[in-house]
């Protein structure tokens, strides 16, 4: 206990420094939960006492607090459950659009598949708390409203049932992992500078205040638990934890309490099953990488056979082979994770924590503080769930507001990783998000991503703009900045803007800061938009001895111009023009080819000319964007070839 207290303070005060020097003018919240759980496997309920200090750093008085109760979306009626369906009555490409994961499976839940999480007593200071519930969210008055700049304790006991498994959290899922506990605790919402954050849980992502978390977890010792944090007790627990040369011993008793604490994170989760296979590796110094994953042979074969044809084929339309695969992807996951974490490192910035798990107990993969759980182990999947490490776990933005500036730039940070664990170098790695942006915008299905993410009209624009825009959004700032800048921003915005919750603005801010170039205008128009890209060769001519080319911008958005020309005799040269918004110009990215710079392009005129020094007649080709960093959503008219 001395040292864990030690471990704890030690670490808020280097993280009271950073958040003093690196961002004097911005508050945020802090927590501390302790929390006592005891599981009763066979009700699958369990019971706990949560007791929470709460910093209020900011300079207003709180009149009531917010906690999340989650599981109240898992009973029908609720507000996911009536979403999903409204969504589902809606068909786009010929697809229903609900969440085939949830669909109308809530409306059919009986008393004991439901979930739910009752507070049963509220203390704040001590003293008894007036509570109000609205579905998901529980509303709480204090008798004595809370200071600015104060601490206050929180002491609160609950009860709750797991969910059959449909969208994160539950018990007995798809892959026959019995717990999955994610979402499982009272939460307290977040309060920033625009006020709480009390988000409904109807479908999407979540936000979390920074803290520590100290988690003790009485369960049928017959469980493994994998999740995040670091288990305090391991040479009691046993089941692959202990250390190495230690012989165990447990407590007597059917049961084991396992003791976890999870410094500096906005959530915490754990999952649970008799089964579970634990590897474990070290991959650097203060660094261990965790799995735990089970072989259910009868629900591979369940998951074989709703496989498409085509799958089928590809584990030679066996189910034997397909469960020899997915015992092959587990055990290579750890070999995978520490083949990716360097490169992860250099470009996106060191991984702070000493362990992370790979869980399997999701519903495809759901990342979290120091853990994710997955479906499966595929490379992408677990790519991709790490990847939110750097974009959320240590971001912390309002997934709600933002979801872009995670699912987004992990999309992105993927496909790079891929690329890097393939070797190869010559493929572009965004191709495919590219053509969902242009698809979704060629639609009428298309939104802002200034949209909440529960409040989109389609799951479809969702997931695009969610993953495939956000995605976009970075690989077209290296476009608009020059990759290299690009690279230097995302290691700037890790510097600067870990575990402070940034917002849109501030990720611009540091991106101009590092660039020297003004890009306001991009937010204006790429995010609180849906205006589109689309620029196009118009004609092209000879005047006084030197080539004129004419392009217009046929959309509503305006982008800097990237045109590669290509001379008979081989040569190349580029000609950039800077968009006026821009006060400014990326520097050359292939300093080894010629490049005529143009006057800034204002975004008012629809038609621009650049002059070239080279004759008409030496033209070859003429392209915009010839690397298709743009989002142009018609790129007929971005090739000119010329056969005289």
């Amino acid at each position: 206990m001395k040292n864990r207290i030690s471990f704890f303070a030690l670490f808020s005060f280097l993280l009271s420094i950073n958040l003093v020097c690196a961002q004097s003018d911005r508050w945020q919240q802090r927590v501390h939960y302790k929390m006592d759980i005891s599981m009763d496997v066979a009700k699958n309920q369990m019971k706990g006492k949560q007791s929470l200090e709460y910093w209020n750093n900011s300079p207003d008085t709180l009149h009531e607090l917010y906690y999340h109760l989650y599981w109240n979306a898992f009973q029908p009626g609720s507000m996911m459950d009536v979403r999903s369906q409204e969504l589902g009555k809606k068909a786009i490409m010929g697809r229903t659009d609900w969440d085939g994961r949830v669909r109308d499976r809530i409306s059919k839940l009986s008393p004991d598949d439901i979930g739910y999480q009752k507070v049963l007593g509220i203390l704040v200071n001590g003293k008894p708390a007036e509570m109000r519930l609205y579905e998901t969210v529980l509303k709480v008055i204090p008798s004595v409203p809370i200071l600015p700049r104060s601490k206050t304790q929180i002491d609160l006991n609950f009860e709750a049932q797991v969910p059959i498994q449909i969208r994160r959290s539950g018990r007995d899922n798809a892959e026959g992992v019995k717990y999955s506990m994610s979402q499982w605790y009272p939460k307290l919402c977040e309060y920033d500078q625009e006020g709480w954050h009390p988000t409904p849980y109807v479908a999407r992502e979540f936000y979390g205040i920074w803290g520590d978390y100290e988690v003790n977890i009485t369960i049928d010792r017959s469980y493994v638990i994998g999740g995040s944090g670091y288990l305090q007790n391991p040479n009691e627990i046993g089941h692959g934890y202990q250390r190495p040369g230690v012989e165990v011993k447990s407590p007597a008793g059917s049961t084991l309490t396992w003791k976890f604490i999870a410094p500096n994170v906005h959530d915490f989760v754990w999952a649970a099953d008799p089964q579970y296979i634990h590897l474990s590796k070290t991959v650097r110094d203060g660094l261990v990488l965790h799995a735990f994953y089970k072989i259910d042979k009868e629900k591979l074969k369940q998951q074989y056979d709703g496989l498409s044809p085509k799958t089928k084929q590809a584990f030679g339309n066996s189910s034997d082979n397909f469960i020899r695969n997915t015992q092959s992807e587990w055990e290579g996951v750890l070999d995978l994770a520490s083949r990716a974490l360097p490169y992860m490192d250099s470009i996106f910035g060191k991984y702070p924590y000493k362990q992370y798990s790979f869980i399997q107990g999701g519903d495809g993969g759901m990342e979290y503080p120091m853990a994710t759980l997955l479906k499966g182990a595929g490379e992408e999947t677990v790519i991709h769930e790490w990847m939110h490490s750097w974009f959320q776990m240590m971001m912390g933005t309002n997934e709600s507001l933002y979801p872009w500036m995670d699912e987004g730039f992990t999309s992105y940070a993927t496909s790079r990783v891929e690329n890097f664990l393939s070797g190869d170098t010559m493929t572009f790695p965004h191709a495919d998000a590219y053509a969902a942006v242009v698809m979704l915008g060629k639609s009428e299905y298309d939104e802002p991503l200034t949209t909440h993410s529960d409040q989109y009209n389609s799951n479809f624009a969702y997931s695009i703009n969610a993953y495939s825009k956000g995605e976009v959004f970075l690989e077209q700032l290296g476009y608009i900045i020059g990759a290299k800048t690009r690279d230097k921003v995302l290691l700037e915005y890790y510097r600067k803007w870990r575990f402070k919750h940034p917002q849109v603005g501030d990720f611009i801010r540091v991106a101009e800061q590092v660039s020297g170039i003004q890009l306001d205008w991009y937010r204006t128009f790429f995010v609180n938009t849906s205006k589109k890209i689309d620029y196009g060769i118009d004609s092209l001519w000879e005047e006084g001895g030197k080539m004129k080319i004419r392009i217009r911008n046929l959309g509503k958005m305006p982008m800097p111009v990237d045109l590669l020309l290509t001379f008979k005799d081989g040569s190349r040269e580029m000609a950039y023009i800077p968009q006026y918004l821009m006060f400014g110009e990326k520097q050359n990215e292939e300093p080894s080819m010629k490049r005529t710079v143009g006057e800034p392009w204002k975004w008012t005129h629809p038609e621009y000319t650049i002059t070239v020094d080279r004759k008409l007649l030496d033209l070859r080709s003429a392209e915009i964007d010839p690397r298709r960093r743009m989002a142009d959503v018609d790129r007929k008219n971005n090739r000119l070839d010329l056969n005289w």
